[in-house]
C-alpha cells in the first residue's frame, strides 16, 4: 500500500475519508453480527441442554418444561430474524 502524501489526506472531505473506510466498517459489522449468531448458537445448545435435563427429572415439572420450550422457540425466531438481517445488510457480491 502506498501512502498518499499528508498534504492530499488533508485536503481529502470527511465524506471522501468515509467512503474509503466503508468496506472495512461494513465487513467489520457482518464480522461483529456473526459473532452475534455464534453466541445465539451457544445459547440454544445450552438451552436445549436445559430441556433434557427437566425431561430427566424424576417428577417433571410439565410447567418448566413448556417454559423452556417456548424460550428456546423464542431463542431460534430471534436467530432466524437475525441471519435475514445479515443476509439483506450484507448481500453476497
Amino acid at each position: 500500500m502506498k501512502l498518499k502524501p499528508y498534504k492530499e489526506i488533508l485536503k481529502m472531505a470527511k465524506e471522501a475519508v468515509d467512503e474509503c473506510l466503508a468496506p472495512v466498517r461494513a465487513m467489520r459489522a457482518k464480522k461483529q453480527a456473526e459473532l452475534e449468531v455464534a453466541k445465539m448458537d451457544e445459547k440454544i445448545a445450552t438451552h436445549e441442554a436445559k430441556i433434557q435435563e427437566i425431561c430427566t427429572e424424576k417428577d417433571i415439572n410439565f410447567d418448566k418444561l413448556i417454559s423452556a420450550q417456548d424460550e428456546l422457540a423464542l431463542m431460534e425466531r430471534r436467530k432466524k430474524q437475525f441471519a435475514k438481517i445479515i443476509e439483506e445488510l450484507f448481500p453476497e457480491d
